[in-house]
């Protein structure tokens, strides 16, 4: 009986028997070993608190199959013995199909990694940017790999990108602002901020444009370019309140009652809860009256809570200063 002898693509028909069961069993083979190894690391990396690693464990566990399958493919090829045509090919496929899986596990990485440590509402933008910079550099070295000369392309590519910064100056830098307030942290969402006049809350941190929910309800949209150039007061970030007050008494205040007044400042100050006193003295012989000025702290960096306490301050003052006889001053 006469055997079959054909080919496909320079291949016999053994060659490509050969082929088929080596990729399938390399595949089983790959696929088992990884498996295995992601387990035997999560236990590993389970006993230490660095999450450096348990990342690194997420990425051999998100291998891609596919990508998995291609490697068999590659290995099976590589053990025939091919035309010369096909070992160069088999070179390129090695260098796209490895860098396409280290780029698929950064890729992976990072996003773990960014949502970890930042919040939700600014992860978008570094991660889009640092998943562009990944699959940018992967094509190129695939292009310089396959024999492609990149030197031009990365040179129009260079001349093109000046082009269009100039042209999106305004929206590159709220953009490089957003990465900014990111990274540096100096406000989040629900922080109570102040910036010149505009007093609210934060709602939002976009790639463009910051939320204020101000006090009176309205939301004031600003540009992040034009909020970092401002001063920010923060003040969800305060763990306590410095208060100061100032009081005058009239000038026929005997010197005894005169002395005696800081004194009773302090025990008002004192006996209320979630206070520090500071000091209080008697300041300077003012225009028409005797003036004090007293310092003390609120140990709760909440607005309503400082107003409650001075409030209290103030009306054991009136009560102290009447049973001691001592006349606040007011205009005649």
């Amino acid at each position: 009986m006469p055997s079959i002898n054909w080919n496909l693509l320079g291949l016999s028909v053994e060659d490509w028997t050969i082929a088929t069961l080596v990729t399938l069993s390399g595949f089983l083979i790959l696929s088992n070993i990884i498996r295995y190894l992601s387990k035997r690391l999560a236990v590993i990396t389970g006993r230490t608190t660095n999450k450096l690693d348990d990342v690194a464990v997420d990425m051999l566990a998100h291998t891609n199959r596919f990508i998995l399958f291609l490697i068999a493919l590659l290995i099976a090829f590589s053990l025939l013995d091919l035309p010369k045509k096909w070992e160069a090919r088999i070179d390129h496929g090695w260098i796209i199909v490895i860098g396409m899986q280290v780029a698929l596990w950064l890729n992976f990485g990072i996003n773990v990694w960014m949502r970890s440590y930042m919040d939700r509402a600014t992860t978008t933008t570094i991660v889009f940017l640092m998943r562009l910079i990944i699959w940018a550099t992967l094509l190129l070295a695939i292009l310089a790999n396959v024999g492609i000369n990149i030197t031009a392309f990365v040179t129009s590519l260079g001349i093109g990108g000046i082009a269009v910064a100039l042209s999106l100056q305004n929206i590159l830098s709220d953009l490089f602002a957003s990465l900014s307030i990111s990274l540096d942290k100096p406000f989040e969402i629900g922080d109570f901020i102040v910036v010149t006049d505009l007093v609210g809350t934060v709602e939002y941190i976009g790639v463009k444009t910051t939320r204020i929910r101000s006090l009176s309800g309205e939301q004031i949209i600003i540009s992040n370019t034009e909020l970092l150039k401002r001063i920010i007061h923060n003040f969800k970030r305060m763990a306590e309140r410095r208060a100061l007050f100032t009081f005058k008494i009239r000038y026929d205040t005997p010197p005894t009652q005169v002395a005696a007044l800081p004194d009773i400042v302090k025990t008002i100050i004192g006996k209320i809860a979630g206070t520090r006193f500071d000091r209080a003295h008697f300041k300077q012989f003012g225009d028409n009256a005797l003036e004090f000025e007293v310092v003390y702290y609120v140990l709760n960096p909440d607005y309503n809570f400082y107003m409650d306490v001075q409030q209290q301050v103030n009306l054991d003052l009136m009560q102290a200063c009447s049973q001691h006889q001592i006349a606040f001053f007011h205009p005649a």
